[in-house]
């Protein structure tokens, strides 16, 4: 008895516990993110679409075509890159969700350094 007592409760606190990922939720739209950087909070907008993204960051527009690898995670390649480090696709995978933001984690392919973030739905 003892032992399906403490069965019962282990599964009550530990399937209460799984992230949500609703990733479909934030293939298209408008958004804003929030990344720190050492210290230093850097925000930006930009507009998605399924095969697109339009971002606005330091009063700069940068656009990259997207490939998404699953519902999750996705590719960005720079459309006209500027420099050598723009050259480099960016890996972005969502870690959780709710109903109007994800947490993100993201690094330039084949790096292993990632960086988080969070990016919070606008309409």
């Amino acid at each position: 008895m003892k032992k399906s007592c403490f069965a019962l409760l282990f599964l009550v606190f530990f399937s209460c516990y799984q992230s949500e990922r609703n990733c479909k939720d934030f293939k298209v739209g408008s958004f804003y993110s929030e990344i720190n950087i050492d210290g230093i909070a850097y925000t930006s907008h930009f507009t998605r679409t399924e095969d697109l993204q339009v971002e606005i960051y330091d009063k700069k527009t940068d656009s990259s075509k997207l490939r998404w690898v699953n519902d999750c995670e996705v590719i960005f390649k720079t459309i006209n890159p500027k420099s050598m480090s723009e050259q480099k696709d960016v890996h972005l995978k969502i870690l959780t969700t709710t109903d109007s933001s994800y947490t993100f984690e993201y690094s330039y392919v084949g790096e292993t350094k990632k960086q988080k973030g969070i990016a919070y739905k606008v309409d």
